[in-house]
């Protein structure tokens, strides 16, 4: 059967990204989201979720389709079966470094993925600007593509687009945390926006006017600076703009003035022969109304026949006729509105030739200003435009003493809000530390890290405020006592790190927007109770997020709202090695997870207790 690929197209149709159409007949079946017994977990809708993801051609998969679930999805197989291709095709989705050493022999390897977002999600925005649009259904696409020879393609939402618009998005949908990709992390910029995350929303609306105070007060002293550094370029610029000013003032060109000389240019030329159109068409009309060429032999006039038609049908019985004989009394009224029209055009009708010179001339004039301050093609409107911008650019140039000590005012008033502002901000943080770092070490006390601390070192510098505030935030860790704290993703292992990141990722999940969060082996090197910890955690955090863990314990698989393994099966007719996720669910799912415990799908001891984790787990997450 031919996998489900979350696709689509215009007129009611899907689509599939250009790159995977030719991967549409390929057998692989579509695995089923199974909810795990228990409790459902919280789904965070409101952030959004990956609800299909295909893989092709990588690593040892040939071309599965994963429908993923919400809450909590784990990740199992034996090792070697290919799991971390899951987290790896996530990572490629979503604009990570593309590998070519990773596709099969295939020539080409794709991943496909359809986003559930709401409506207000800033993603959308983003995504329409590069052209997106929405599935049928109100989904996002995403897809890429990666050829042996190492060229990278990306589509989003049916549009093309390069991978740095992908990346870009992936900062505000996906988090990914393994041994080797703790970026956020490790990013002092990102521990900042943690803890004024952390720190609510009054803080955050602080800081937003804190950055505003500081966009104004860093434009104002560039300005000071500007127009002292350039006080004699500055000077000379203004007065070319003054010249220019003063050449359109001497002349107060007024809009469409240009347009209304032409035309009455053009009247005033054609004087005499508009005259005696003008005559010619009264006489027809309304007759001679100027006496001058006599009353007889003159043709009857417009207005007296139609006269003399209504007066004739009116003088009937028949109401046809009647009515008609009104008609031609409305036409008797238009012909004579007509006729009083073209007497005062005549009236108006200037034909004296020094008005009309006076016209040409001041025409010239403008057409001088037009060929001077307007692009071809704006005419008066552009010279109006140019006077407009150089009246602005005036004030900007201005270098005498008033305005730089006005400007210099308003900087130092501008700079005193920011320190003023700043301050407020640093205290935030200082209040939000202790409150973050205490949670965080309750958390890693219970994922077999009780001797660990971790604690942030704020450092302000009052004097060079930047555009987040004074402070440079570090997020420290001391693995155990008597070591000395270090930046955390320096004073903990691969496993530690993955830990602390969970920790923190707890603390922090409602205030996180992140809405897809990975886990790879985060559970490295933990066993026992601390490994039933890692769990329950992974599953609260569940509640607000849609979390994918690649895990090798059984206890935090336990956990799990949607269980994936991952097989591998030699196929001897094509003579490679291939990969397929299925999900499980009912007695499969028992079996896997007595593999994990015991090594042995079909020991009853493992069997028995694969069904007490779940039976913990269940309870776990029904409190």
């Amino acid at each position: 059967m031919a996998p489900r690929t979350p696709t689509r197209e215009r007129g009611g149709r899907r689509r599939t990204a250009p790159a995977l159409d030719e991967a549409r007949e390929a057998d692989a079946a579509p695995v089923p989201a199974v909810p795990a017994d228990g409790a459902p977990a919280g789904d965070g809708r409101g952030r959004g979720r990956l609800t299909e993801l295909r893989i092709r051609g990588l690593g040892a998969i040939d071309d599965v389709t994963l429908e993923l679930g919400r809450g909590l999805t784990v990740v199992t197989g034996e090792t070697g079966a290919g799991k971390t291709m899951v987290v790896t095709g996530l990572t490629l989705l979503f604009g990570g470094r593309a590998d070519p050493g990773r596709v099969r022999a295939t020539g080409r390897a794709g991943v496909e993925g359809r986003l559930e977002l709401p409506p207000d999600s800033p993603v959308w925005e983003r995504a329409a600007d590069a052209g997106a649009e929405p599935d049928d259904d109100g989904s996002l696409i995403l897809a890429r593509t990666v050829s042996a020879e190492g060229r990278s393609r990306a589509h989003l939402g049916g549009r093309a687009v390069p991978v740095g618009v992908v990346a870009e998005l992936s900062e505000g949908l996906l988090a990914v945390h393994g041994q080797s990709d703790q970026l956020r992390l490790s990013r002092p910029a990102e521990q900042r926006a943690a803890l004024d995350r952390y720190a609510g929303p009054a803080h955050l609306r602080l800081l937003e006017a804190y950055r505003e105070a500081h966009a104004r007060w860093r434009e104002l002293a560039a300005d000071l600076d500007r127009r002292r550094g350039q006080a004699r370029e500055l000077a000379q610029a203004a007065e070319v703009l003054r010249h220019g000013l003063g050449e359109i003032e001497a002349l107060a060109p007024e809009p469409g003035e240009d347009e209304a000389l032409d035309a009455q240019a053009k009247r005033l030329g054609d004087a005499d022969a508009l005259r005696a159109a003008v005559d010619e068409a009264r006489v027809a009309l309304v007759g001679d109304v100027t006496g001058d060429l006599g009353a007889e032999g003159l043709p009857q006039d417009a207005t007296a026949a139609l006269a003399t038609a209504e007066r004739a049908l009116a003088a009937t019985d028949d109401p046809a006729l009647v009515l008609l004989a009104r008609d031609l009394a409305d036409a008797v009224a238009v012909v004579s509105d007509v006729s009083v029209q073209l007497a005062g055009y005549v009236a108006d009708l200037d034909a004296d030739p020094a008005r009309l010179a006076e016209v040409l001339d001041r025409r010239a004039a403008l057409t001088a200003l037009v060929r001077k301050y307007a692009d071809p093609g704006q005419g008066l409107a552009g010279v109006l435009a140019w006077a407009e911008d150089a009246r602005r650019k005036l004030s900007e140039l201005d270098v005498s003493d008033e305005a730089l000590e006005a400007l210099e005012a308003a900087r130092d008033a501008a700079r005193a809000e920011v320190d003023d502002l700043g301050a407020g901000v640093s205290a935030g943080r200082r209040a939000a530390a202790d409150g973050f770092a205490a949670e965080v070490g309750r958390e890693l006390a219970g994922l077999a890290m009780k001797s660990a601390r971790v604690s942030f070192a704020i450092d302000s510098h009052p004097g060079e405020p930047g555009s987040d505030g004074v402070d440079e935030v570090a997020l420290l860790m001391a693995a155990h006592p008597g070591a000395p704290p270090r930046p955390v993703h320096r004073g903990a292992s691969g496993g530690e790190l993955s830990r602390v990141m969970l920790a923190i990722e707890v603390v922090f999940a409602g205030a996180d927007p992140v809405p897809v969060m990975v886990f790879d082996e985060v559970d490295a090197g933990v066993g026992g109770q601390a490994a039933g910890e890692i769990g329950r955690r992974l599953a609260r955090l569940a509640r607000e997020h849609q979390v994918v863990v690649v895990t090798h314990l059984a206890q935090v698989a336990a956990f799990a709202d949607t269980h994936l393994v991952v097989d591998k099966s030699p196929d001897t007719a094509a003579g490679v090695t291939a990969t397929d996720i299925r999900a499980v669910d009912g007695e499969d799912r028992v079996r896997e997870l007595a593999r994990m415990l015991s090594g042995l799908a079909d020991s009853d001891t493992g069997q028995a207790h694969a069904r007490e984790l779940l039976a913990v787990a269940a309870e776990a997450r029904r409190g």
